[in-house]
């Protein structure tokens, strides 16, 4: 008996061994409350020991709508590369990772440099509420967003916003087609079009945002 589990045990181990280093190159695998991300003897205090990290804790950052945030970067020990590799994982998050092209403006920081590491002063301002944060819905590809769409317009809301997890060279297209169907089954074909945005607007898409009322009337 002892000698037919250990296969499974070792199975089991290695499935554990391959989530710790998915956590490394995924950014949809930060914990909020992760040891990895938290100082334990700092409340609210973030750290990040390379430049996954620090993408990875502002990206943590942006999903709770914080603006400004403490941060401990271990490992580095000379001031330009600290600035250059903030500046850097910044630009990433802003441009290339679909919840930072969607809802931040800006990010900021500046370092200190202390005994075994740099205490980093964050800064983030966004474009997006709390509220339209937290209300952004997961779909694993583009044939989830009839009945994403349906739902919006049953519950008479102006905007819907949706994370993509499979994005295809035909999926703008169609969306699109979706976007068509969709309007001309509830007789909307005569209003105003529904404005579609893509995030990141280059590259691959992550997060589809539709306002389903002009900016204008939704105010």
């Amino acid at each position: 008996m002892k000698l037919r589990m250990l296969p499974a045990l070792c199975a089991v181990l290695l499935l554990l061994t391959g989530c710790a280093s998915l956590l490394e190159r995924t950014y949809t695998s930060v914990e909020p409350h992760s040891s990895k991300f938290w100082e334990s003897e700092a409340a609210g205090t973030l750290r990040a020991e390379n430049y996954q990290d620090i993408v990875n804790d502002l990206l943590l950052l942006i999903g709770q709508h914080t603006e400004t945030a403490t941060l401990r970067l271990y490992n580095y020990s000379d001031d330009l590369t600290v600035a250059e590799t903030l500046e850097q994982a910044a630009a990433e998050v802003q441009q290339e990772t679909p919840m930072g092209a969607y809802a931040v403006e800006y990010i900021t920081s500046s370092s200190q440099s202390q005994r075994g590491y740099y205490e980093i002063s964050l800064q983030i301002g966004y474009r997006r509420t709390s509220e339209q944060i937290q209300a952004v819905v997961n779909a694993t590809s583009t044939e989830a967003l009839p009945s994403l769409l349906e739902a919006a317009l049953d519950e008479e809301r102006s905007e819907l916003a949706v994370r993509i997890g499979y994005w295809g060279q035909d999926s703008r297209a169609r969306v699109e087609e979706i976007v068509a169907e969709i309007r001309k089954q509830r007789g909307l074909e005569q209003t105003p079009a529904w404005t579609v945005s893509y995030y990141p607007a280059d590259g691959e898409v992550g997060l589809i945002e539709f306002l389903l009322v002009p900016q204008n009337q939704a105010a």
